[in-house]
């Protein structure tokens, strides 16, 4: 009787839903305006009030381990964001983060908060963005994930309002986060904070936080593949 070939079930699950892979400068996080390559995963279990990706919570295309890494090489990149959706939605994108670094890349991942981060690779800079009351997403915060930090870390707050920036700053203040994580970043909504006022609060309370920009939205006003 002759044999079938059976593909290992190993190779079968090493593959990720993926949205969509584009070169661009980064927007956002310390590493904001430079050449990165962006990874962008298929689905997200959260449905904040500002999201700018929902295109991404569905479709996308099933690919391999092996060909995102020999797809991210092409572009000869130095730096590497995996971004979503959520990208930890899906079990393989921990192995994809160690394909990543194992390639010699310098590799961020930005994820929700609301899924647990303790498995990734140490040598990413994970971006965790605590949801504010503002993204309707508060109760999804996983603070377990504050433990894991380190000054490799960053951490991201969204401000929709005045009472969203108060609560930022106890959250701060609360788990000690500028001395756990190397960034505090404070992003305005867009068209819900005036951004010169979300500047002046952080000067006039002398926050250990930087302030940031979507670069990416200012040069490119969220055209595709930016």
């Amino acid at each position: 009787m002759a044999c079938l070939a059976v593909t290992p079930v190993a190779d079968m699950q090493q593959t990720l839903r993926i949205t969509e892979i584009f070169y661009s400068l980064q927007g956002e996080t310390r590493t904001s305006g430079l050449p990165t390559v962006f990874v962008r995963l298929t689905g997200c279990p959260l449905r904040c009030h500002y999201c700018d990706t929902a295109y991404a919570f569905s479709g996308g295309e099933l690919m391999s381990l092996d060909a995102i890494v020999e797809q991210v090489a092409r572009f000869k990149p130095r730096y590497v964001c995996v971004t979503g959706g959520e990208p930890l939605a899906q079990p393989n994108c921990l192995p994809l983060l160690q394909r990543l670094c194992d390639a010699g890349f310098e590799v961020s991942l930005e994820t929700s908060g609301a899924l647990d981060i303790s498995g990734t690779d140490r040598r990413v800079s994970r971006v965790l963005d605590l949801k504010t009351p503002g993204s309707g997403e508060v109760a999804r915060n996983r603070y377990e994930n504050i433990a894991e930090l380190t000054r490799h870390d960053q951490v991201k707050f969204v401000i929709c309002s005045r009472e969203d920036y108060d609560w930022a700053v106890s959250k701060v203040i609360e788990f000690g986060l500028e001395r756990r994580a190397g960034e505090v970043l404070f992003s305005p909504s867009h068209g819900q904070v005036d951004v010169r006022a979300l500047a002046d609060w952080i000067v006039t309370d002398n926050l250990p936080v930087r302030l940031q920009l979507q670069l990416h939205k200012i040069i490119w006003n969220d055209e595709p593949g930016h």
